[in-house]
């Protein structure tokens, strides 16, 4: 509990850092992979209409052509969203803090994004624990229809936000904080959060 009252808890660089490598790797590898089959899809596509075209099959052709682009846009979209997240943190120092409860507000410092995130308390069901590339996370989870412009929410439009909390489905989920990094037992923070809610909000499994 810090001076002011709030409760604070902090984040393990060392334990951050490693997981930022182990979860870059993995998406760009899928990202890249899915890339690669849209593109196949559409060449595939383009050569049947090319080498066929009299066998009527171009219906066909179009139709998995506007299927695959959809797909290949997207994840180009994501590997540049990735690309300026690595540049993002290589500009910018680590927070010290992962989350912050008051009797108002939770407050979160989300990867790459310029300021914290401020969720009413009416505003956040709390943390699912998740595991996910083969350790344990918390996943943020908010009240259905709360959205960046519901009053009293601040810097859920971040793109680094909507990555976690609403991720690209061409990308798997990364959880919003490793369990390990926090200074805090999830049994901890589950009894702060609902403190702090008044009972609507904890950590489920």
């Amino acid at each position: 509990m810090s001076a002011d009252g709030a409760f604070v808890v902090g984040i393990d660089r060392g334990a951050v850092l490693h997981r930022r490598e182990i979860v870059r790797a993995v998406q760009r590898r899928g990202a890249w992979i899915t890339l690669v089959l849209g593109a196949v899809g559409i060449l595939a596509a383009v050569y049947a209409l090319v080498a066929f075209r009299g066998a009527g099959l171009w219906p066909f052709a179009v139709l998995l052509i506007a299927a695959m682009a959809p797909l290949v846009v997207s994840t180009m979209l994501a590997l540049r969203l990735q690309t300026e997240r690595q540049r993002w943190y290589d500009a910018n120092e680590l927070q010290p803090i992962a989350m912050r409860m008051t009797p108002k507000a939770l407050e979160l410092a989300c990867e790459g994004a310029a300021y914290p995130v401020v969720l009413p308390w009416s505003t956040v069901r709390g943390f699912r624990q998740e595991k996910l590339f083969g350790q344990y996370a918390l996943e943020l989870e908010l009240t259905p229809g709360v959205g960046a412009t519901t009053a009293g929410v601040r810097g859920l439009d971040q793109p680094a936000v909507r990555t976690v909390v609403k991720p690209n489905p061409l990308l798997r989920p990364t959880g919003l904080f490793l369990v390990k990094s926090l200074d805090q037992p999830v049994h901890v923070i589950d009894q702060a959060l609902r403190h702090f809610s008044g009972g609507t909000a904890g950590v489920t499994t």
